[in-house]
């Protein structure tokens, strides 16, 4: 595995800046509000190291009482890890992998419960698996098509009538073997 980049991107704390900023283009500051309990040196600290490298774009810079705020925004929609960065990766790293990606869904949903005033309904919340039999070509289709359905709405942007949502997917083989599941 690509460790390099591993450790840049899954930083707990530079996972989180990643995350706050996926879909918009915020401010050091604005990010700041959305991660409270990291100090304001270490948010900068993880902000310098993912603009050095090309993780996060400085798509605006303007004065402000004699200091420079930058706005920070994704630099395209592309993986930050592919294919290629995993090749190599030991079952402890593809394990670790996935409890970062899923700690910081886990993030996201602690923080909706802890606001307060939790209604599943008006929040439209959706907690949902699929569990279903799919050949290979089966397989790509429901990912393209699912690609189809989202992407058109990943760059709207911020408006009094949009409420932000986090979408989390995972697709991945059940290891329950088809005779085991099908009698129950």
């Amino acid at each position: 595995m690509n460790e390099a980049k591993e450790d840049l991107l899954l930083h707990p704390v530079r996972l989180r800046v990643i995350q706050s900023v996926a879909g918009r283009e915020l401010t050091a500051r604005e990010i700041a509000s959305e991660l409270p309990d990291v100090p304001q040196a270490t948010l900068y600290r993880h902000l310098k190291v993912l603009s050095e490298a090309g993780v996060l774009a400085v798509v605006r810079e303007r004065r402000v009482r004699n200091t420079s705020e930058r706005t920070y925004a994704l630099p395209d929609r592309n993986q930050l890890l592919g294919a290629e960065d995993l090749e190599g990766a030991t079952q402890d790293d593809l394990v670790r992998l996935f409890t970062r990606f899923a700690g910081g869904l886990l993030g996201y949903y602690v923080r909706y419960v802890q606001r307060g005033g939790v209604d599943f309904a008006a929040d439209r919340v959706v907690l949902r698996a699929f569990p279903m039999y799919l050949t290979a070509a089966e397989r790509d289709r429901v990912d393209r098509e699912v690609n189809s359905a989202l992407m058109p709405f990943v760059d709207n942007g911020p408006s009094s009538e949009r409420q932000r949502y986090v979408f989390g997917l995972v697709a991945l083989p059940d290891s329950v073997a088809p005779s085991d599941d099908e009698d129950g």
